[in-house]
């Protein structure tokens, strides 16, 4: 039977790390968690001159390099005069050299989000008329080629390796210490080990090129890698290699003292420290994640780094100690078989898990999607759906595994008589083999204690012959008590469970890797609004970044119709001048009894904001030191009143700030 189980197991895994390769390579380029919310000039926008500078204002805070924002004419040729830098909070600028000739210009921008991810893009203004550009407006990201895909691969990779590494070792000091001399346990600990290693170097290594160029070339530029050691996703992998040394020192000591320790006393003080370290090194790992990706920018990171700690160590003691428990399973030999009370003890540790994963995962997914409709208006939402859904399958899985492990204690008493059975016939056996080996000659054995002298010095079997009859006899037992093992049913289907439950863990894995690379939902909702608002709200932005709104009113009564225009300059937080033109339908300047300006932030809950311009002119009203407490998508509400009974009033959105 283990001839032809393990082929199966060995086809099955492999077909499962297609899959999960397959998922990762057909997801695309992973989206950036930093989106554009606002710039000036906007997307499309003609401008009467030459803007001074490029603004552009990010969800969160971004690294910048020298070359992160660019500027290019109709001709390809760079129009920008400085390095970009940061004007105050989320919005950055790039200055423009002076009396730049009318067409078409393109802003290409590249750089690093706060939660380590790169995001790239582009897109144009016009400056007097819209013109032919030479340039290619693709904004195509540096993680679509090769570095990227290895960078992502790198990243799944580790992910793995913690898991099985940690989880691993969790599984025998928790559920099965038998297992810390069990060879094939102790290399798949080991194996987790390496992959984590091997993968935070080459992730050090691409870093660079992977936040930059994009290039191969660029992978050992020691330049390249030296910026990365001081930023914060490299000190990130730093911090990991350090504390996979000590790991190190966690796991020779788990399978070399920890193992030969025979002493009762002894050992259980030993494994209090390696619990008590092994927790300590778990947890610093978990955190060079959760302090240098998603968990460590937006909404409350205080409470969502140590948080996202602990996810990631319910995901590897479950998941981890599932793959050590599958391996024990198929793996252990005979003579050390994994025990009910072992499966018994994992399954409580992987419930405990399983609501640690609920608690910490509600959090977080309230945290990264903040709306419903998130979870079917985003990318980030419908993989977390995804993952979601295969979790539930996974805890269907392991309730049917937990079925066959109260079986399987069940059992327990019964097997004692077989294997005192078993003993019995071994040791009738080895009567038999001695006295086949005692047989001399040609002629039929003599039985001991025969004849005059019985067998001679010269008759006795040699010491080299004894030994291996006696290895022999040991590998017939080993073969009929694993023959035994293997036919139990409800050892059986247990392995059966477990080896389903791995590997839709297997893809599990694979899209929560993919999970992470993807900008969260409340990101890319926030961005949507951004855009569509300042599609609609008919804003023409000039070169000192004044706010042009124009709205048509009807008040119903005689001469009730009319157009009234609001300019804010600068349009930023703080203090702004605002006018208000009033004028007929045919574009002549006239009075009204009276007009009122409400600014709203909805998103915010802040305001109406009540603003009471002062009369100037025919048709004009003015309001100094407007205060704009907070950038967003800003209601625009103008109240006009064309006589005492007929007022009416119109509101446009605008991005301001």
């Amino acid at each position: 039977m283990t001839q032809t189980i393990a082929p199966r197991v060995r086809t099955l895994v492999m077909l499962l790390l297609a899959a999960a390769c397959a998922l990762l390579a057909g997801a695309g380029p992973a989206s950036a968690h930093a989106a554009v919310t606002g710039s000036d000039p906007g997307q499309g926008a003609v401008v009467d001159k030459a803007p001074a500078r490029i603004t552009l204002t990010f969800s969160e805070q971004v690294a910048l390099s020298d070359d992160s924002l660019r500027v290019l004419d109709p001709e390809g040729k760079r129009v920008d005069t400085a390095k970009p830098a940061n004007v105050s909070g989320t919005m950055y600028a790039v200055p423009l050299h002076s009396g730049l000739p009318d067409g078409t210009y393109t802003v290409a921008y590249q750089v690093v989000s706060a939660d380590s991810h790169p995001v790239a893009g582009a897109y144009t203004f016009s400056i007097g008329a819209p013109s032919k550009t030479s340039v290619s407006v693709s904004g195509q990201s540096t993680d679509d080629g090769v570095v990227g895909w290895l960078y992502g691969f790198g990243r799944y990779v580790s992910y793995a390796g913690f898991i099985v590494m940690a989880g691993g070792a969790a599984f025998v000091l928790a559920c099965w210490r038998r297992g810390s001399g069990v060879r094939p346990v102790q290399r798949f600990v080991v194996s987790g080990w390496v992959a984590l290693t091997a993968s935070t170097l080459a992730l050090l290594l691409l870093r660079g090129s992977f936040t930059g160029s994009g290039k191969v070339s660029d992978v050992f530029d020691l330049s390249l890698l030296g910026q990365v050691l001081q930023t914060k996703s490299g000190a990130a992998l730093v911090s990991r290699l350090l504390l996979l040394a000590a790991a190190a020192l966690f796991i020779a000591v788990l399978f070399g003292a920890y193992d030969k320790r025979e002493d009762a006393e002894e050992k259980r003080d030993l494994t209090f420290g390696l619990s008590i370290g092994g927790v300590v090194v778990a947890a610093g790992l978990a955190a060079s994640w959760a302090m240098s990706e998603h968990a460590s920018v937006g909404l409350q990171a205080g409470i969502a780094m140590p948080v996202d700690v602990l996810h990631l160590l319910a995901v590897a003691a479950w998941l981890g100690g599932l793959g050590a428990l599958l391996v024990a399973l198929y793996r252990a030999p005979a003579d050390t078989p994994v025990d009910a009370p072992a499966v018994r003890r994992f399954s409580q540790v992987a419930f405990g898990s399983v609501l640690a994963l609920i608690a910490t995962g509600t959090y977080q997914s309230w945290r990264q999607l903040g709306s419903w409709s998130a979870f079917t208006d985003t990318r980030y939402g419908r993989l977390l759906l995804a993952k979601i859904a295969l979790v539930v399958v996974l805890v269907g899985v392991a309730w049917i595994s937990r079925r066959w492990t109260g079986r399987l204690a069940e059992t327990v008493p019964v097997e004692a008589p077989a294997v005192r059975e078993k003993e019995r016939v071994g040791a009738g056996a080895e009567t038999a083999g001695d006295a086949d080996v005692a047989a001399v000659g040609d002629g039929e054995a003599p039985v001991k204690g025969e004849g005059d002298s019985g067998l001679d010095t010269e008759e006795q079997p040699d010491s080299e012959r004894a030994a291996q009859l006696a290895r022999q006899q040991a590998a017939r037992d080993a073969a009929r008590q694993k023959r035994m093992r293997d036919a139990d049913p409800n050892r059986f289907g247990l392995r059966r469970s477990v080896l389903a439950e791995a590997g839709v863990a297997v893809v599990l894995l694979a899209v929560t890797t993919v999970l992470t690379q993807t900008e969260p939902g409340r990101t890319e909702q926030e961005a949507k609004a951004a855009t569509s608002a300042s599609a609609s709200s008919s804003v023409d932005t000039g070169a000192s970044g004044a706010l042009t709104l124009n709205m048509p009113f009807d008040t119903g009564g005689e001469d009730g119709k009319g157009i009234v225009t609001i300019d804010v300059d600068p349009a930023r937080v703080g203090g702004n001048e605002m006018h208000v033109y009033v004028e007929r339908p045919n574009g002549r300047a006239f009075d009204i009894p009276e007009v009122k300006v409400e600014f709203t932030l909805k998103a915010k809950d802040i305001g109406p904001l009540p603003v009471t311009p002062d009369h100037i002119a025919t048709g004009h009203w003015s309001a100094n030191g407007v205060q704009i407490p907070m950038a967003g998508d800003w209601q625009v509400d103008v109240t006009v009143r064309t006589s005492d009974i007929d007022e009416v009033t119109v509101s446009k959105n605008a991005q301001i700030g």
